[in-house]
């Protein structure tokens, strides 16, 4: 296969020799590093790569250029390089132009010039877009294959899992082509024992359980330790944070989670008001740098594990695993989070992972490509959604209930869904019933003012309304509020009665029970926000360390 290629354009020759020659030293050995020096010859460059069906994986442009600016060059380049990543070389007194057009064209990254030394100033920054663009595009040999069909609960799963955690893969679907019915058929399965996961070394897997796919894959299920100093469970941003804290300030450390890192926040297509990143990031990008940073600092990551209890040991919290076996610690943070709340309606959850989708991943957004698709929400996580798969789909209709999509949505996304044409936003509305045939087919809407209903046909329905704490796993340990939210520090002695019971006043984020924090979305009152996740996350630490020493 052809290299993916690196494309410059700068005017002046001499900048455009020292750009090309410092990116081909650094990545020559995996992508054609291609040099322009004017907007038309760059645009001639790629119009060829398209037309040889070789992809472009980044361009680097100056902005001041005379004849086409290097922003002007980026906007008429998307057609040409859709997927390209696109960096922006300015001097200072562009910085204001630059920011813009993070709006404005999507711009993914600027910089300024110089750019010497380039391995402290350039390639960090080339190397993160280029990853970026790396885990988007696997290539077809990238190893793992997956072998199903679109209306396949199990095959939507396992496709989840996958991404999730950040492995490639190849969809294969058996009603797409002759190879999916072909691989099927070699294996010696029934259209009822798909999904199939094709692992390189050999491995068939028929259905497999997420355990199961993790154990295939090599990704951790069980703890190497006998005891910790602290049991993180859940993986989203509180849970990464804490990770990262606690290990980085020597506390053994692990994390459980029963998915995949990230939780809600992993999923979403673009983090835009997360503090330090003025072009935001996607959930999958923060969560794949949490993980890496947590593990360099020596936290042990669990995965595909569910915990099902809490038990008090002494001066030891025991969190126990589903099946068997449990992972013992001096100290316990709850970062569960939250998941989507079930709709409700008549007949709807028969179609789930069958054309009805409890949030989704940003790579999915290619699936809906050309089709009608419908959302239910109105917070940011839904606008997010919005926004992403109407980039693909021929017509997005996002349904909210109330009258006013700025009482639960930031103004941003709030313009930015209103200015895209193939977004209609119907308030008062609601999804009563669905339909279909082995699939989704049609659902049923109502005004909630007039109480008329009107079916209209649909095979994608995306659900984002509210969330509910994962916490049943806490029987009666823990104190929590009617909606299974955990109470902390002083509102759990305001809301109940002889819920601590220690001789000291409970930390902050200490739950009933010494020694077991909450984090995050779980906990009662939090802001539901990932900054604030973070920060949480990492005070909770701060307060292990006081619980310890006394302990």
């Amino acid at each position: 296969m052809s290299k993916p290629a690196i494309l410059t354009v700068d005017d002046d020759p001499m900048v455009s020799a020292a750009i090309t020659r410092d990116l081909r030293d650094r990545y020559g050995g995996d992508y054609r590093v291609l040099g322009a020096t004017s907007g038309a010859d760059g645009l001639a460059v790629l119009e060829r790569l398209a037309l040889r069906d070789q992809s472009t994986a980044l361009i680097v442009t100056d902005q001041r250029m005379p004849v086409m600016a290097g922003i002007e060059f980026l906007e008429a380049a998307r057609p040409q390089a859709p997927t390209a990543k696109q960096l922006l070389l300015t001097a200072y007194a562009d910085t204001d132009a630059a920011i813009r057009a993070i709006n404005d064209i999507g711009l993914d990254h600027y910089l300024l010039k110089p750019w010497d030394p380039p391995d402290e100033r350039l390639y960090p920054v080339v190397d993160d877009l280029l990853e970026d663009w790396r885990r988007a595009h696997p290539t077809d040999t990238s190893g793992i294959r997956v072998v199903g069909h679109r209306w396949s609960e199990q095959a939507h799963a396992t496709k989840t899992f996958l991404a999730r955690n950040h492995v490639p893969y190849r969809w294969i679907d058996i009603e797409d082509g002759e190879e999916g019915e072909r691989l099927r058929q070699a294996a010696g399965a029934t259209v009822e024992e798909l999904p199939l996961v094709l692992v390189p070394d050999g491995t068939t897997l028929s259905c497999p359980s997420s355990k199961e796919l993790a154990g295939a894959l090599g990704l951790r299920t069980r703890a190497e330790q006998p005891l910790y100093d602290v049991a993180i469970v859940g993986g989203g941003p509180a849970g990464l944070a804490s990770a990262v804290y606690a290990a980085s300030e020597g506390l053994q450390t692990v994390v459980i989670e029963r998915e995949a890192p990230g939780g809600q926040a992993g999923q979403s297509a673009a983090i835009e008001n997360y503090l330090g990143f003025p072009r935001g990031l996607s959930g999958s990008d923060l969560t794949q740098r949490a993980v890496a940073q947590a593990i360099r600092f020596g936290a042990e990551m669990v995965v595909a594990r569910d915990v099902v209890g809490l038990e008090r040991r002494g001066p030891v919290r025991a969190v126990l695993l589903d099946g068997e076996g449990a992972i013992e610690a001096r100290s316990v943070i709850v970062t569960t989070g939250v998941s989507y709340r079930r709709l409700g309606a008549a007949d709807v959850d028969v179609f789930t992972g069958r054309g009805v989708y409890y949030g989704a991943t940003a790579s999915e957004a290619v699936q809906v490509a050309g089709e009608e698709v419908y959302l239910i929400g109105a917070a940011n996580s839904a606008g997010q959604a919005a926004l992403n798969l109407s980039r693909h789909a021929k017509h997005l209709t996002l349904l909210v209930r109330g009258s006013d999509l700025g009482a639960s949505m930031s103004q941003y996304l709030v313009d930015r869904i209103m200015a895209r044409d193939n977004i209609t936003v119907r308030h008062g509305t609601e999804v009563v019933a669905a339909r279909g045939d082995g699939h989704l087919e049609s659902i049923t809407l109502r005004d909630r003012g007039s109480g008329a209903t009107q079916e209209v046909a649909a095979s994608w329905l995306f659900v984002y309304i509210g969330a509910d704490p994962r916490t049943d796993w806490l029987g009666d340990l823990v104190a929590r509020d009617t909606k299974g939210f955990v109470l902390t520090g002083p509102e759990m002695l305001r809301a109940v009665d002889g819920a601590w019971t220690g001789p000291r006043a409970p930390y902050a984020l200490e739950t009933s029970v010494p020694g077991v924090f909450a984090a995050g979305d779980v906990r009662l009152d939090s802001m539901k926000r990932v900054a604030s996740a973070v920060g949480e996350g990492a005070m909770a630490v701060h307060f292990i360390h006081r619980y310890l020493a006394t302990t």
